[in-house]
């Protein structure tokens, strides 16, 4: 194991067993060319590209169909069990493909996390269910998965007009169980003449 998949390992992510998706509202304003460089940097596919094992996939989905968990009974003999769990596997795979092929050439996500701080390769290789994955992204990203429902939605009307030459983005997203902290850390870095401002929306929690 390589040393940088042992320093992620060794303090364990915040993933709670049942995702709870939270809804923020982030606000980035500042010189309107760096906000300009901000936005192209910052838009992709919104998806991140792990490598998907379909005969894990396959086995996990047939375990769930012959044994379901209780109260549920089973109503599926073990061939067509099989038989269907191989049927989810293929669906799941070529939408899995689709998503993966849109990956820096979609810009369907205006603020993609993988795209900001992007996954490494080898990370990638592990798969999204890796203790090793989970990490990474907690150590790196602050939360466990991909944003979902991304918007870039208008600014806000100011009492006083904004000065020239500034800009200013409002972005709304739903992350998984905490917000992206430590990629708002990379980004105040990288880009420190611009203002980041996440906040909560806990009337649509």
């Amino acid at each position: 194991m390589s040393t940088g998949l042992k320093q992620v390992l060794s303090d364990p992510p915040l993933r709670l067993p049942s995702t709870d998706w939270l809804h923020y509202r982030l606000s980035v304003g500042g010189p309107g060319d760096t906000v300009a460089t901000f936005a192209a940097s910052a838009r992709d596919a919104g998806t991140i590209p792990w490598r998907l094992d379909p005969e894990r996939l396959e086995e996990d989905l047939f375990h769930q169909l012959i044994a379901p968990p209780a109260p549920q009974k089973r109503s599926l003999s073990v061939e067509g069990a099989r038989a269907l769990a191989r049927q989810l596997t293929e669906a799941s795979v070529a939408r899995h493909a689709a998503a993966v092929a849109r990956v820096g050439i979609s810009p369907a996500c205006p603020f993609d996390l993988h795209a900001l701080v992007p996954v490494p390769p080898e990370i990638l290789l592990l798969g999204s269910d890796d203790p090793a994955a989970i990490a990474w992204l907690w150590a790196n990203w602050g939360t466990t998965d991909a944003l979902r429902h991304v918007d870039l939605e208008p600014a806000p009307l100011l009492r006083t007009p904004r000065p020239a030459d500034t800009a200013e983005l409002c972005f709304s997203f739903w992350s998984a169980d905490w917000t992206p902290w430590q990629v708002f850390a990379v980004l105040r870095a990288r880009w420190p003449t611009l203002r980041f401002e996440v906040r909560p929306t806990y009337d649509k929690s």
